[in-house]
This record gives C-alpha cells, structure tokens and sequence, in this order.
C-alpha cells in the first residue's frame, strides 16, 4: 500500500466522517486554464453553499498563484496562509515561515 493511502486513512479516521474539511495538493497540476478557472468556480460554489457550517474547511496546497487569485475573488474568503521555505547556509537546516496574506492583496 503507497504510504500515501496510509496517511489519507489515517487522517480520514481521525477527523471521523462528518468532520467537514476538504483538503486539495495541488489541484491544478496538468490542468489547462479553462478548467483552472473551472475548478476555481466550482470550489466558490462549494464555499459559499457550506458558508454557514461551523466544522467546514478548506485546505488548498499549491504554487499556483493565480489559482489562490481565482478563489479569492469572491466573498468568500478573506484571507490564506503563505507559506515560505528559506535555505541558510551550508550545513543548517532550513527554515519555513508562515504569514497570514489578506487576499485583498490580488485586487
């Protein structure tokens, strides 16, 4: 079994059944414009009809910014996370930060 499946059953099974969250790595890997905007479209529809659950998440990993652009050009979301990996010098190990980007940013 791909590890991969390991952590998705272990995840699923922690968070039980009705847990609410939807979580997507890279979702617009090999996908053409159209159906970025598609997808983009698709997930507001998602949001807004789950809007007024308390448990409902959504976790987007991806470099794709425009996508984040897309998403973020409803009323539906006011802010993300970036989430950036710095290298220092030889021998130390890197460093990650996280800021908390309001996506008014995107106009």
């Amino acid at each position: 079994m791909l590890a991969s499946l390991v952590i998705r059953l272990a995840l699923a099974e922690s968070f039980c059944i009705n847990c609410g969250i939807l979580a997507l790595d890279e979702p617009t890997t090999n996908l053409d414009r159209p159906n970025i905007e598609s997808l983009a479209a698709a997930l507001n529809e998602i949001i807004k009809a789950r809007k007024h659950q308390t448990n409902f998440q959504l976790i987007v990993i991806t470099h794709d910014e425009e996508f984040v652009q897309l998403i973020g050009r409803s009323e539906n979301c006011s802010h993300y996370f970036y989430i950036e990996k710095k290298f220092g010098a030889a021998g130390t190990p890197p460093a990650s930060t996280i800021t908390k980007m309001s996506i008014d940013r995107f106009g």
